[in-house]
């Protein structure tokens, strides 16, 4: 038996570790290409621009999708002039896009998200879209990052949604890795996780439980504080090892299942994701104190719960009967779940996970943010 975990280069996280950009490009290259999304080049310039000023730096702005012609764009302007290091700076469609970028020239990568809202930062994986924004593929990649710069700092002042959109990306990590494990699935690497990756996979789980809550409050107020910091690295650094050196299995599925359906493309991953998890915990068989529990966490940290919080209200069952088709479709990742799947079960299970969440809603939650999920 044979089994493997894989891990960025280097993790560097805390309030002002943009500081360290200069230090650490200087370790990996002389002549950047400057991958960044809108908000970063109109908020942040001076924060990443500066201090790369005597590598004489390239930039570029992120199109908005990762797709194959934006890789191909952003590949002829690098080859042009002749850049030896990628430096993403953004979400994770931006991150995803310098990836494929720099793994298509051979070149070392840096990645430096701004916000917490997926765990793409360390991963040797792009997730490729259509130009309308469907899911097309997965690009495995034979390396992760060779550094990722998260600066908590950035994090805190960017909007709560972000935050709880990583929190769902990171809320299947642990359900996804044992679902592998029982099954004895293959990880993203295509062999069998090790005990390391199932244990960073339950840790991120029990962080995002102890502190997600509180998270959620630090970020409202816009500070740093240990509960924050806990998350971020949850959603960055221990969902990316979780996932893809332990495994992908219904969750991610669902979500891929869902972004078929034009009406959920305006929703964060993370937020689909969550849609993936909740649908999961009817599809395996989840006891009623981990319902429970799952459920009241989404509904605190302002997670969608229902069909109608990512755009599906009303749904007909021809949509769920399409989401459905496409999330088990051969080779997708829900055929890891060491349970019967088909499409009709997953159609069940999305209208239990739907109704459930309505049920709660009514019920009006103390702490029920998930205005803020909706809100464009």
């Amino acid at each position: 038996m044979i089994t493997t975990s894989i891990f960025p280069g280097r993790y560097v996280q805390g309030a002002n570790a943009l500081d360290l950009l200069g230090e650490e490009t200087k370790r990996l290259g002389q002549c950047p290409l400057v991958l960044a999304d809108p908000y970063a080049i109109d908020h942040l310039k001076d924060q990443v621009i500066e201090p790369l000023n005597a590598f004489n730096p390239i930039l570029e702005k992120f199109s908005g999708e990762c797709s194959q012609a934006e890789i191909d764009r952003l590949l002829e302007i690098a080859t042009a002039a002749g850049v030896d290091l990628i430096i993403g700076v953004g979400g994770g469609k931006t991150m995803d896009t310098a990836k494929a970028v720099a793994h298509a020239l051979g070149r070392a990568v840096i990645i430096v998200p701004t916000i917490a809202s997926t765990d793409a930062p360390c991963s040797a994986l792009s997730v490729i879209y259509k130009q309308d924004g469907q899911f097309e593929r997965y690009q495995l990649l034979p390396n992760n990052p060779d550094t990722v710069i998260v600066d908590t700092d950035l994090i805190a002042k960017a909007p709560v949604r972000f935050l709880a959109a990583g929190m769902g990306d990171a809320l299947a990590t642990w359900f996804e890795a044992d679902s592998c494990r029982i099954r004895r699935a293959a990880n993203m690497t295509g062999r069998l996780g090790t005990m390391t990756a199932y244990a960073l996979a339950e840790l991120c789980y029990e962080t995002l439980m102890d502190y997600g809550r509180i998270a959620v409050t630090a970020c409202e107020q816009e500070v740093v504080t240990p509960a924050l910091e806990h998350v971020v690295e949850a959603n960055t650094l221990l969902s990316g090892l979780g996932f893809e050196s332990g495994g992908l299995a219904a969750c991610h599925a669902i979500h891929n299942g869902l972004t078929v359906l034009e009406d959920t493309h305006a929703y964060w991953h993370g937020e689909k994701v969550t849609i993936g998890v909740l649908a999961s915990l009817f599809l395996t068989d989840q006891n009623s104190f981990r319902i429970d529990e799952v459920y009241d966490f989404c509904l605190d940290v302002g997670l969608p719960v229902t069909l109608g919080d990512i755009g599906l209200d009303p749904v007909t069952d021809e949509k769920l009967e399409r989401v459905s088709e496409a999330a088990c479709a051969p080779g997708e990742t829900i055929h890891n779940e060491p349970h019967d799947i088909s499409p009709e079960r997953v159609v069940w299970a999305l209208k239990v996970a739907d109704a459930e969440g309505r049920r709660r809603k009514a019920l009006h939650h103390p702490m029920d943010r998930s205005a803020d999920v909706v809100a464009a």
